[in-house]
């Protein structure tokens, strides 16, 4: 649930100390049995035909697009200033910055009914797309045009961020408005249930990424890149990004991970819906000053919380964020892959030893996967044979969580390691053949 539907008293109360903060982190443990999975995916949208990009404004554009999502059975229009920014529903959908269509899926207890709730997504908005001239596509970045040609989403937060970000990182507006990823959540049981999960994840995150690198093509061109989105987000901005060193430190936690995020500039403060921008103040300073007569609220630290983009991100759960968009079944695999290793306690361990380097080694190989992906090389070896080791990791962690149904989710990465190319290696190669450089062969291998 966002911040935004809480009407709690907890959330409005001023924070006192950082113990507040420790304490938000710690209210998020629940017992073994509550644990759920939630899946977040971003598509990219284009014109039919064209391929141009799908302006937010007119009769076939991304809202009136959602206009025609909202008049489905149990949606609501989600608006800001009268314009429709996202929908209410059972599984909720929301706009990037870029006009990504991302679905964010309601908590599951079985990862199946996640998946099945992907599917349901895409049969809806399927037929209402084509009707839109709208096709949805599963790639990490977009393969056709400039980032100066794309849409950008008329909303307030989305604004102060392009004025910010730029200052940051070169490639920061290319990240809100050209790419796509999926995002997967989890639970935790206590601090050390914590720690392990997030340094597990940490330690995986370049083998994961070569497994769904997408984004080989930028301006109907080879990028240079197996994965450009995750090349993108390495030169957005080092303040909030990347592979969090500090936690593999002995004294990390609850506190020292609310220690760096009081240290990240904040990008807005909201009051009664109107959002201000900071201008580079941190949140630390917020909290310790005050700005324009405010206090800082718990409220302001949930929402402070979800700017933050480093490749393992907390809040009241734990969010993996570092996979390409990729089409189904391929998508159904990447939630599998990590509910194999994080939930399972001896998944977890092995996952963790095969990359277990320095942090500074760890970013090298993040960059390298980036460029070549599954060829990509590493300290212990290379990244296909170690993502291989991964997967069978992953299979034997499922296995023992008693659900045999989610196990054959990862036949299709099984597939892909054993061909030994990334999604976006696939793509080059028929590119450069049996595509013949065709877009429409590449939509139609991308689309959902």
């Amino acid at each position: 649930m966002t911040l935004d539907k809480r009407a709690s008293a907890e959330f409005e109360r001023p924070v006192e100390s950082i113990d507040d903060l420790v304490a938000y982190f710690r209210a998020g443990e629940k017992p073994r049995e509550r644990f759920r999975i939630g899946i977040e995916h971003e598509k990219l949208a284009l014109r039919a035909g064209s391929l141009e990009p799908v302006p937010y404004d007119g009769e076939n554009g991304i809202e009136a697009f959602l206009r025609r999502v909202a008049a489905q059975p149990g949606f609501e229009t989600i608006a800001e200033d009268g314009r429709v920014m996202g929908l209410d529903g059972p599984a909720s959908v929301s706009l990037e910055p870029g006009g990504q269509v991302e679905q964010n899926g309601s908590p599951q207890s079985r990862l199946r009914d996640g998946i099945r709730e992907i599917e349901a997504h895409l049969d809806l908005l399927r037929p209402i797309a084509e009707a839109s001239g709208i096709v949805l596509l599963g790639i990490g970045a977009h393969p056709f045009h400039p980032t100066k040609e794309l849409t950008q989403i008329p909303r307030d937060r989305y604004r102060i961020m392009r004025r910010y970000l730029p200052g940051r990182g070169e490639l920061a507006l290319d990240m809100m408005h050209a790419t796509a990823s999926l995002q997967v959540s989890f639970d935790w049981s206590d601090e050390a249930d914590m720690i392990s999960m997030l340094r597990t994840a940490l330690a995986v995150t370049p083998l994961v990424t070569a497994c769904f690198a997408n984004s080989s093509l930028h301006l109907a061109q080879p990028s240079g890149f197996v994965s450009r989105r995750a090349w993108i987000w390495h030169h957005t901005d080092p303040d909030r990004c990347g592979l969090l060193p500090f936690a593999f430190d002995a004294d990390f936690g609850y506190r020292r991970y609310a220690e760096w995020a009081l240290d990240v500039p904040m990008f807005f403060l909201v009051r009664d819906g109107h959002y201000r921008a900071m201008d580079g103040t941190t949140f630390r300073t917020f909290w310790r000053d005050g700005h324009e007569g405010e206090r800082a609220t718990l409220a302001d630290w949930d929402r402070h919380l979800t700017t933050l983009f480093p490749e393992v991100r907390m809040k009241r759960i734990m969010e993996v964020r570092c996979a390409d968009a990729v089409p189904m079944p391929l998508l159904a695999a990447a939630p599998a892959l990590w509910k194999g290793i994080l939930y399972d306690a001896d998944a977890r361990a092995a996952a963790a030893a095969l990359l277990a380097i320095d942090p500074s080694e760890r970013a090298t190989v993040q960059l390298d996967v980036a460029r070549r992906g599954l060829a990509a090389g590493s300290p212990r070896g290379s990244v296909l044979a170690l993502c291989r080791e991964l997967a069978a990791v992953a299979r034997e962690g499922l296995r023992r969580q008693d659900d045999p149904e989610e196990v054959s989710l990862l036949d299709p990465l099984d597939a892909l390691l054993e061909r030994g190319k990334s999604p976006g290696e696939i793509v080059l190669e028929r590119w450069h053949g049996e595509w013949n450089a065709s877009p429409a062969r590449l939509i139609e291998h991308t689309r959902y």
